[in-house]
This record gives C-alpha cells, sequence and structure tokens, in this order.
C-alpha cells in the first residue's frame, strides 16, 4: 500500500485517540447515563474501534452531534468517523463512505400492552406517524386502508397513544426500542417493514484508505463473529423479522 492511502491512518494513529461523532439522544443507540456518561450500542462499537486501532477502548473522543452535523462534521474534517445513526443511501455515498451495516433497522410499530388486536386490527386502524418521516409511504403500503395521523414528535405520539387517540406508533425499530425501555407499558412488534442499513461513516479520498480498510475489516470480523448481535440484544435491540 502506498504511503498516500496510509497517511491519514497514521496520523490518527500519531495522535493516540479516535474522534467519532455520536449521539447522545437517542436510546439505546448512544444517550447519557443518569450520571452523564455516553452509553448504548453505538458507543460499544465506537470503543471497540479504539481497541482495535490502539489495544485501548478509552483511547477515543466522543463528539455528540445533531442529525443536521453528522455529515458535515465528517466533511469538514473536525470528526474522524462518524457513528450517529446514520442510514447508508446513495445520496449520502456520493459524499461519505459506509462501513458494511453494523444493524439492520426499518420501520416498525409499537403500541400500548393493553392493544390487543395485534397488526391485524391496524388495517383498518390509526396510525401515528411522524410528518414527513419514511414511514408514511411505508405504512401506506402495509396498510392502504389505515387512517395515518401525522405527529412532529415522539411525544405528540405518546400523547394521542395514551389518550387512546392512535392505536399505534410507527418508526425506526432503533428508537422504538429505546421507547418501550422508557415506556414499558408498551410493545414492539417483532416486524421490519422495510430494511435502512445503518453504518459507520468515513472520509472520501484516498489518504483514508488504510482507515477504511481498518474499519471494514473490524466490521465483518464483528458480524462473524456474533459480537454485533450480541451488544445490539444487551441494549434491547430487537430480533426482528422482514414482514414481506
Amino acid at each position: 500500500m502506498s504511503p498516500a492511502q496510509t497517511v491519514e491512518l497514521d496520523k490518527i494513529l500519531r495522535r493516540g485517540k479516535l474522534v467519532i461523532a455520536v449521539k447522545d439522544n437517542v436510546r439505546p443507540l448512544g444517550f447519557s447515563s443518569r450520571e452523564g456518561q455516553l452509553q448504548g450500542f453505538e458507543i460499544d462499537i465506537a470503543h471497540r474501534l479504539a481497541e482495535e486501532l490502539f489495544g485501548d477502548r478509552q483511547a477515543i473522543i466522543l463528539q455528540p452531534v445533531t442529525n443536521q452535523e453528522r455529515l458535515q462534521m465528517m466533511i469538514d474534517g473536525k470528526v474522524d468517523l462518524v457513528i450517529a445513526k446514520v442510514t447508508v443511501t446513495a445520496s449520502r455515498n456520493r459524499l461519505v463512505d459506509f462501513s458494511p451495516y453494523y444493524y439492520l433497522d426499518g420501520t416498525g410499530i409499537i403500541a400500548k400492552q393493553s392493544y390487543l388486536k395485534g397488526l391485524q386490527g391496524l388495517v383498518n386502524g390509526k396510525i401515528a406517524v411522524l410528518r414527513a418521516s419514511s414511514a408514511i409511504s411505508v405504512i401506506r403500503e402495509e396498510f392502504p386502508q389505515a387512517q395515518l395521523i401525522g405527529v412532529s414528535s415522539y411525544q405528540e405520539a405518546l400523547t394521542l397513544l395514551e389518550i387512546d387517540a392512535a392505536d399505534a406508533f410507527a418508526g425506526d425499530n432503533s428508537i422504538l426500542a429505546g421507547w418501550v425501555q422508557s415506556y414499558p407499558s408498551y410493545r414492539q412488534f417483532p416486524i421490519r417493514l422495510s430494511a435502512e442499513a445503518l453504518g459507520i461513516v468515513m472520509p472520501k479520498g484516498l489518504q483514508y484508505s488504510s482507515l477504511r480498510d481498518r474499519i471494514n475489516q473490524a466490521v465483518l470480523c464483528w458480524q462473524k463473529s456474533g459480537w454485533l448481535q450480541k451488544r445490539a440484544t444487551f441494549w434491547g435491540l430487537p430480533l426482528i423479522v422482514d414482514n414481506k
């Protein structure tokens, strides 16, 4: 491998720490504990990468970011990697590179534990969805006769469910897993109505080739060993099946 392909990895190794953008408000992927410590499935991945590169899980700087900041932080060179619930898409792939996926997310559904009609009951039911979200088209295809109720936030969806103004709420399974952890009176249906791969965001450019190779090899190894699935299960991310 040419020196040009290893330059950025060499710089990171000399620095002695990885700088990774993460979420701090998306349970169970990345969130703050009561003591203010970042934790979650994606945080585990970040620490494991530090261990892979430096032999030290703590050789890391975690930078919380908003959804709007995620890719720009990478493009501007302010972080080495982004592990912040970023779905792999063709449009994003023109700006950045992605690792093999570490979790296959997708649209799922939650309802109150007391809701006994199951998925069949939603055929003509009332389903809350975030306005302008990708879940809208998925739910329309799966439940064409259902009444969709647009909401502007998860809190608004919770309010509607609490007063029985909606039967269920549709969103990303990873987010819904955090919902039921916070509100045990709800249950998550073990289905995935769409497939959305979450990947580690990496920079483009020849100088980053060695870094990308190390990250890709690590993720593939974790897939094969079962480590990713074990950590996903530990954090309550559901074992789900495609509803197709």
